[in-house]
Order: C-alpha cells, then structure tokens, then sequence
C-alpha cells in the first residue's frame, strides 16, 4: 500500500488496515477522551477529541512549510503526533510508521533501517523521553532520543560484499543476519527461521525476507511461484 506522507487521508487508510478487526474506530479519530497511564497514574492526558481532526491537519501542514533539516523535524512530528494521541489505540505505531515514512520520503535509505525495531529494544527509554518532553513542555528530549536511535541504527549498517567492489550497497543489520543465516546453501524460509531463532512468521518477512528481496541479495528458486511450498531461497 503506497502512502503519501502529507495526507491525512492515507495516515486514516493505514491505520484502517493496520487496527483492521482490532477496534471499533479503525481508520477514525478517536470520539472520546483518553488518557496515557502508568498503572494507576495518569502521565499524560491527550487533548480533547473535537480537536483532533484540526490538530492533525495542522500538524501535517506545519511540517510541508517548516524549514528545518527533516530529521529534527520528522522527529518533532513524532512527538506532536503522539502528544495529539489522534486514535483510540495504535497511536504508537502509527506515529512510529509515520515518522519512517516521513525520513524515507527524503531518504529513500531510512525505508531499509529498521528503526522500529531499535525503537522496541529500548521501549522504556522511547516511553521516558515521551514522558520528559510532556514534563517540559519542550521536544527537545525526545527529539535528541530519536537521533540517537537513528545514529545507532546507522552505525549498524553494514555493507554487502567486498570492501574493493564500489557497486556495493547498504543493508540493515536484519537483512545480513539473514544473509548469515543462508550462507552459500539453498535453503527454505521455515529452515531460515529456525537459523534465526524466529516463530512469528509475518515479522520474519516483513522485516527480514521482503527486504532482502527487495534490495535483490536473495532471490527465489521458483520465482514463478513465490508462493510454493517447495520455494527455497539463496544469495545471489
């Protein structure tokens, strides 16, 4: 599904599909008030829900006019985003996805960093600098967090193939690990899990075998039928 970053109309698409089954409000604003909690406290308490629908807009109108450089501005979107809390539940997920997209958009390279996953592995402090930057009335803490997690997910890249071959290309740190995982065999994707220590098959592809499809480092054994049960993969 091809999302435009600057729509508002394709954030409510994606979270339709995304939330699809899960709530009642999938692909809406929220209709009611909510509040974030830490067990029994309230840490944050989102504005209220008439306002959303405007807040939004102006959000993503704000950001198509800023000036800023657009990694302190994507991320600043993402505080804005998860301060606004537009949706009855996913608000993490969606401003998460939203700010990837917003970096791909400008970058075609941050759509093959596994920022999010970064992001789950240190969960407490994405939530804390949330948290700080509410305290503070100020972004700035989470805007620093968010480069962080970015500079770190950078620093993970690596490369694909001989140090002395210039037509060499990036790759995030999960496409080598499956790389790894394959080696010089043919192998299917179930013995690819297993290699990787994986059981949830639609993480296993979204964020390992399509993307190392996409970047052309794997290819298929039956490319005509990529959904055969005998299919096997192995590097190209």
């Amino acid at each position: 599904m091809a999302l435009n970053p600057a729509s508002v109309k394709d954030l409510l698409r994606a979270h339709k599909q995304m939330m699809n089954g899960l709530i009642p409000e999938n692909g809406r604003f929220r209709s009611k008030g909510v509040g974030v909690f830490d067990g029994d406290v309230v840490v944050h308490m989102a504005p209220p829900a008439e306002f959303v629908s405007g807040q939004i807009q102006d959000l993503f109108d704000g950001y198509q006019i800023s000036e800023m450089h657009p990694l302190v501005k994507s991320a600043i979107f993402h505080y804005e985003f998860e301060f606004i809390h537009p949706f009855a539940d996913g608000n993490g997920r969606m401003g998460r996805l939203w700010h990837c997209l917003l970096l791909g958009t400008w970058k075609e390279l941050f759509f093959w960093l596994p920022i999010e996953e970064l992001i789950r592995t240190r969960q407490k402090e994405y939530y804390n600098a949330l948290g700080k930057a509410d305290r503070e009335a100020d972004s700035s803490e989470f805007v620093r967090f968010m480069l962080e997690v970015i500079l770190d997910t950078l620093k993970q890249t690596v490369v694909v193939g001989e140090a002395e071959n210039t037509g060499t290309s990036p790759v995030s740190e999960s496409i080598q690990r499956l790389l790894d995982a394959i080696g010089s065999e043919t192998i299917s994707a179930v013995e690819i899990m297993e290699r990787l220590d994986m059981t949830h098959r639609p993480t296993f592809r979204k964020n390992y075998l399509t993307p190392a499809l996409n970047a052309g480092v794997i290819e298929m054994t039956i490319p005509d039928k990529p959904n055969s049960r005998n299919q096997k993969y192995r590097r190209k």
